[in-house]
């Protein structure tokens, strides 16, 4: 892999580079300033309607200035020119994830993957294994396991682990973020017994004899996690760095980071200064954290091409996984459980008061609802800021919008609500989903078609770490529905499978559109910033299946080579 700074933007040329190029072929004269790098015999997707395809394209700063025949493009190539000839390779707009977790996706690279456990046996060996390799004392979190993958899928306990982390308290996160698994040794640093009450919108998970199992959900987590010793400021760098290597690996050149802390944005901020920013960032951090940007005055979408911010993330309920998600019926296995309903919606008012102020300040709402009851109420709370304060280019956001009730459709369409989805879930929480909701709610799940239908606006992403990083996984999941375990080959309900086109759109213009970008990205055309990518393999003509393993050779932003395919890669 190889990577590389960005450098400063000369964008400022490209109205003077235009206009020297128009005065040229009225005088007959070559006149045209040199591109800094020029791609050549390229098979292009634009993602512009009006011109679909091209060959090649010319950069110039950190914008593109031409596109179109390799023929065209000599006019813009001189001595400093970087050519590159892509071989007839696939050339597409860089990704653009619309949701991460850009840290602690960069922290997960390192941690103990439990993700793929098979068993609770292959579960337990795998801490055993990992935990020798930490000092004493040190805490031993992320983790993302799912029992849904082993046999009988039982919740694992702290009685699981104990005897294999005698010297380190332990916080291991469900792959869903919505449950965690601690040792008794963290449960007696966090104060939490028998005695200790379930917090709003949070459960401890309890024995028969009342006693905590090890396992809290949603509102209960930050019990523990409140004591885990913050990261120092270089061990946060280098998490943070990590993770921008390995988003270029895959050809993601923008993400949407969703809760934040202010010493990942001040890293983030660094890094800008140091030309070391990698991957473009938007930022949306807590809604608690509400004041630190209303009080600037800074609004939606404030900041440079590379660092932005402007948003803020709020929480309706918790995952299907972990049978938090809030539902307007029981879940199908547990006739006494709907899920949770947030603490910041408890009251109602206090998430009504949120949104209030957050539409004051002219910042973007970005809501977490996953089931149908907890869609519903965040849309309900949006319908009344909308109606008090009036209609304005808002783009507010559902993130995840999962289990959607059919009225809920119109009401996305209407309240111009975008959909904030992630395609890989699909495939992975089909292989158990209709467990727990049915066939009925099962076919308003992951409902892309529908969406499109309706022409509700949906940008596309992933979770990271909740799911892999790599958009073309995503691209397979949302062309293909075939689900992780091998049983639904044909897509688990298919009629919501999209074109690859259409997964490549919501990957980028649906995703720009999302964070008010889409002037700036989502499109290969001039004026609009050089951040695009090469592939090993055309995703447009190869069978949908084979999606999976394409690779990305190239990564570009804003016409900087950031990573470079080696042999072993």
């Amino acid at each position: 892999m190889k990577i590389t700074r960005l450098t400063a933007s000369r964008s400022v040329l490209l109205r003077g580079a235009c206009m020297v190029l128009a005065l040229g072929v009225l005088t007959g004269t070559r006149t045209t300033p040199s591109a800094d790098l020029v791609i050549t015999n390229a098979a292009i997707w634009t993602g512009e309607p009006t011109q679909p395809e091209a060959q090649a394209l010319a950069v110039l700063g950190d914008r593109i200035v031409a596109i179109g025949s390799n023929a065209a493009m000599h006019a813009w190539q001189g001595k400093q020119t970087r050519v590159v000839d892509a071989q007839g390779q696939r050339l597409i707009p860089g990704f653009n994830d619309a949701h991460v977790h850009f840290s602690d996706g960069g922290a997960s690279l390192e941690a103990v993957q439990l993700n793929d456990a098979t068993s609770a046996d292959d579960f337990k060996r795998r801490i055993a294994a990992y935990a020798v390799t930490r000092p004493a004392g040190q805490w031993i979190t992320q983790g993302e396991w799912d029992e849904t993958k082993w046999p009988g899928g039982e919740l694992p306990t702290r009685q699981m682990i104990d005897a294999i982390t005698p010297n380190n308290p332990v916080a291991l996160d469900r792959y869903d973020g919505h449950m965690t698994l601690v040792n008794s040794r963290a449960l007696a640093l966090a104060g939490i017994t028998a005695a200790t009450p379930d917090p709003v919108g949070g459960v401890i998970v309890r024995d028969a004899k009342g006693e905590p199992t090890g396992a809290l959900k949603d509102a209960a987590i930050p019990l523990v996690t409140k004591i885990i010793p913050a990261l120092t400021h270089d061990d946060r760098r280098t998490i943070i760095l990590r993770a921008l290597g390995h988003a270029a690996s895959l050809g993601v050149t923008s993400v949407q980071d969703m809760n934040p802390g202010n010493a990942d944005i001040a890293i983030y901020a660094e890094l800008l200064r140091e030309h070391k920013l990698t991957t473009r960032i938007y930022v949306a951090p807590p809604i608690e954290s509400i004041d630190d940007q209303a009080t600037l005055g800074l609004g939606r979408a404030f900041g440079d091409v590379s660092l932005r911010i402007g948003a803020v993330k709020a929480y309706a309920d918790g995952s299907l996984g972990s049978r938090t998600a809030y539902l307007f019926e029981p879940y199908s296995d547990q006739s006494d459980n709907r899920g949770l309903l947030s603490d910041t919606f408890q009251p109602l008012s206090k998430g009504l008061n949120y949104f209030t102020r957050a539409d004051a300040a002219h910042l973007q709402v970005c809501t977490h609802a996953i089931g149908d009851a907890g869609i519903s109420t965040a849309l309900d709370l949006y319908s009344k800021v909308f109606a008090e304060n009036g209609v304005r280019d808002r783009r507010w956001r559902i993130e995840h919008a999962q289990h959607m009730a059919s009225k809920d459709f119109q009401r996305f369409k209407d309240l111009q609500v975008i959909a904030s989805v992630q395609p890989y879930q699909a495939i992975d929480d089909g292989r158990w989903a209709e467990n727990r909701i049915g066939a009925d709610r099962g076919s308003r799940t992951y409902a892309f078609k529908t969406m499109m239908q309706y022409d509700i606006p949906m940008a596309f992403g992933t979770d990271w770490p909740v799911s892999p990083l790599n958009p073309l996984l995503g691209v397979y999941a949302a062309v293909t529905r075939a689900t992780l375990d091998g049983k639904q080959p044909n897509g688990w309900y298919p009629a919501q499978k999209l074109s690859v086109s259409e997964a490549l759109h919501f990957y980028t213009q649906g995703s720009a559109y999302a964070e008010f970008e889409d002037t700036r990205k989502g499109t290969l055309a001039p004026g609009k910033l050089a951040d695009f990518i090469l592939l090993s393999h055309d995703v447009l003509t190869i069978a949908p299946t084979a999606i999976q393993h394409v690779r990305v050779l190239k990564t570009w932003v804003g016409g900087t080579l950031v990573y470079e395919a080696t042999a072993q890669h």
